[in-house]
């Protein structure tokens, strides 16, 4: 049988992906979320930087982290010059803190771009789910398991919902684009 809440769910989560990615971009201002992409060796394994340190915000462009395990804070270290950010960590026992570089215009525009890169990729995702929502539906249709009004009004809501995750795409866009763009 066809459930809209099935559909919701999945535009749900690819709403989540697109919001961790925007949230992996950076603004002028220093955020937790800029250090997502690390990962530690530790204990035998990669972890996400979050499980082996507590991460704060110290100021607009300085971020500290508080290394749990003391054996950890070279692995910590190495693992924030890996990740290609461009951050250049300084040590203070078990605190590492990174203070951000100003980003130029020409930065910001780029990081713009990639914004929406991943902003119109969201927005493919979210129709190719209305997509298979619509198939499904005719297929329901040509098979007889619901009526022609059925696939209609089932269609109009698959629409409505695919029209609301969109203008959340876009939203979240703006924002980050506006906070990309302060100076």
């Amino acid at each position: 049988m066809w459930n809209e809440a099935d559909y919701a769910t999945k535009m749900d989560k690819a709403l989540e992906a697109f919001s961790r990615e925007l949230s992996s971009l950076r603004t002028g201002r220093a955020s937790q979320n800029f250090l997502d992409p690390v990962q530690v060796d530790a204990y035998g394994s990669k972890m996400g930087l979050s499980h082996v340190a507590t991460i704060s915000v110290l100021d607009a462009r300085t971020l500290s982290i508080n290394v749990w395990d003391q054996g950890m804070v070279s692995a910590v270290e190495k693992g924030i010059m890996e990740s290609n950010l461009g951050l250049n960590p300084q040590t203070e026992g078990a605190v590492i803190r990174i203070t951000l570089p100003e980003l130029n215009e020409e930065r910001r525009r780029e990081l713009v771009k990639v914004a929406g890169k991943y902003a119109e990729n969201g927005r493919i995702a979210i129709r190719n789910i209305r997509r298979e929502g619509m198939d499904n539906l005719k297929k329901m249709e040509k098979s007889s398991d619901i009526s022609e009004d059925e696939m209609h009004r089932n269609g109009d809501k698959l629409q409505k919902l695919t029209d609301d995750f969109v203008s959340k795409i876009d939203k979240a866009f703006a924002d980050k684009e506006k906070d990309m763009l302060q100076i």
